[in-house]
Parts: structure tokens; C-alpha cells; sequence
């Protein structure tokens, strides 16, 4: 089971493409999937649920494209996670008591949701600005491989 599911990793990809391009203008959705070798058409459909959540914000016209709505240090890592794939779980039973009823005396459970909040809150912690600033002159990687 993967935590960060195939399209997230995109979205994240593209995210941190973005936060790299912050300030040069927009970035058309062709010139950013070529970049991060994510076909089109999917690129496309990431960045109009990006767009939708309000993480970005397109410009139409020749020199159109996408750009970040906030700043790069606005935007954590969590809230691009939640846009693609909606919330990160460890177990389907970790979502609501309705999911699994045996939850609030479950052993298990109980650690599970420590573990839980750790994740969401270490996720909510690193904004686009903190891989920047992290990152050397190398261009963002896919822990999947090339796509």
C-alpha cells in the first residue's frame, strides 16, 4: 500500500515546479509536464484540481499558464497531499468509528492514531519554501522513478 499515491507524487511535482518558477511568470501545463515527466493530459487534470482548491491560478492568453496562488511558504505539503488524494491514512479503520466500530477500544487504533497525527502534522510543517530552500540545483525527484 502506498501512502502517497502515483498522481499526489505528481502534484507534488508540479507544485515544487511552480514554487521554482514563483515570480517568472506563468508556466504553461505542456512546458511544466515535459519538465517533470508527466504526460499532459494528466498533467492537465492535476492542475485544474489544484487550481480548483485555490493552491494555484491560471492566466489564459499566449503567455498564459499556471502560477502559485500563495506564497511558497503558504503552502505545505498537506494541503497539496489532501487535494490529490484527500486525507492520508494508515488504515482505512483510522478514518471514522462508522468505518470500523471497534476503534475506540482497539489496541491497535490507539497507536495507530498517534502515529497518524505525527504524519499529518510532520506533512503540515514542510512548505514548498522549506524544499527549496533544501534542495540543491537539482530538479525535484519522484521517489516512483521516471514516469
Amino acid at each position: 500500500m502506498n501512502v502517497i499515491r502515483q498522481n499526489t507524487d505528481y502534484a507534488l511535482r508540479a507544485m515544487v515546479h511552480l514554487a521554482r518558477q514563483n515570480g517568472d511568470g506563468p508556466v504553461s501545463a505542456r512546458k511544466l509536464a515535459k519538465a517533470e515527466r508527466i504526460s499532459a493530459q494528466f498533467a492537465s487534470k492535476i492542475l485544474q484540481q489544484l487550481q480548483a482548491a485555490g493552491l494555484i491560478q491560471s492566466t489564459m492568453g499566449p503567455k498564459g499558464g499556471f502560477s502559485l496562488a500563495k506564497n511558497p511558504a503558504q503552502i505545505s505539503l498537506l494541503d497539496v497531499i489532501l487535494v490529490a488524494q484527500g486525507p492520508v491514512s494508515l488504515n482505512h479503520c483510522m478514518l471514522s468509528t462508522d468505518v470500523c466500530p471497534l476503534q475506540p477500544r482497539c489496541a491497535i487504533s490507539a497507536k495507530l492514531v498517534d502515529l497518524q497525527r505525527y504524519i499529518e502534522n510532520y506533512l503540515a510543517d514542510i512548505s514548498l519554501q522549506d524544499l527549496l530552500d533544501s534542495q540543491s540545483t537539482s530538479t525535484s525527484c519522484s521517489c516512483k522513478g521516471d514516469s
